[in-house]
């Protein structure tokens, strides 16, 4: 039996056209995700850690205009822990703002970015992955459909009616028996040669260009658990009562203090402006009284 007629067997075109269409889906598959993968890492390379508190909304209008880590980063933005401030008003109205925090100072996330950025969000979930993993069980079986189907035709035509009618069936049977042997050699060649293209092409479209962009987000998100920052916010507050204690306490000293201050700045001289014009009017008065005799002035005093 030549090569030609073997490639032209119909279950044999089958199983290679299946081997075929798949190799071309799978790499047609990981070159999209290869390709939005390495944008998404450009585009992360951009920024730094320290460029997150002003530039937070450049990264979440261009993560949610993106279609391929959209879904992820809406899930993973609900984490974010930023670096809040409170505004405090201070002498003549003036507004001053104080961290919440002494520790967080920049934006930090209570769950680990790689549960959000992870091979199922970034990879598998892009297209139908579970197809392309049965795609060397659909090759397998093949093997064993078109084998037996072929060997159940060759018996159907066999024709004992005659001695030359027996041996060209018994050839024929034969041929087919070869045909049906090979149809399932080229369907596990086949789903064996999937399975090495297939996990090598993954490894090096996607996985690795998986990692580095895994490794950019989460130098850019430093990981906090929640209890740790709800304990740093109490013990801030602690440590605000705490001086709140200190300055009711400390509210009689400090008023006693004014008080004086303020009478010692204000009344003081008043009073003494007060008294220096009464002598004055009374200097005056007696000096009228000695040029005008002084009897008017004595009657009336």
């Amino acid at each position: 039996m030549n090569l030609a007629h073997i490639f032209t067997d119909i279950p044999i075109l089958i199983v290679l056209s299946t081997f075929v269409l798949s190799i071309i889906f799978c790499l047609n598959r990981y070159l999209f995700v290869n390709k939005n993968l390495r944008i998404f890492h450009k585009f992360l390379s951009n920024f730094k850690k320290t460029d997150l508190n002003f530039r937070f909304k450049e990264i979440d209008e261009w993560m949610s205009m993106n279609p391929y880590v959209s879904g992820a980063w809406m899930e993973f933005k609900n984490t974010l822990v930023f670096s809040e401030s409170v505004a405090l008003r201070g002498q003549n109205n003036n507004l001053t703002y104080k961290e919440v925090s002494t520790t967080v100072q920049n934006i930090q996330t209570t769950v680990d970015p790689l549960y959000f950025f992870n091979e199922d969000s970034l990879i598998t979930s892009k297209f139908n992955f579970k197809f392309l993993q049965t795609v060397p069980t659909i090759l397998t079986g093949c093997g064993p459909l078109f084998t037996f189907l072929n060997i159940a035709i060759a018996f159907g035509k066999i024709d004992f009616s005659s001695q030359e009618k027996t041996i060209s069936s018994v050839a024929n049977l034969m041929a087919s028996m070869q045909v049906a042997a090979l149809v399932s050699v080229f369907a596990v060649g086949s789903s064996l040669l999937f399975l090495i293209i297939e996990k090598v092409t993954y490894n090096n479209l996607c996985k690795r260009i998986l990692a580095k962009c895994q490794d950019l987000i989460s130098k850019l998100f430093d990981n906090v658990s929640s209890e740790k920052f709800l304990f740093e916010l109490l013990r801030e507050t602690k440590i605000q009562n705490n001086n709140l204690q200190h300055l009711i306490a400390g509210m009689p000293d400090h008023f006693k203090v004014a008080l004086n201050s303020g009478i010692a700045a204000n009344l003081v001289p008043y009073l003494e402006n007060l008294i220096f014009g009464i002598n004055l009017l009374n200097k005056q008065m007696k000096e009228s009284a000695k040029k005008s005799g002084g009897d008017e002035v004595d009657e009336l005093f």
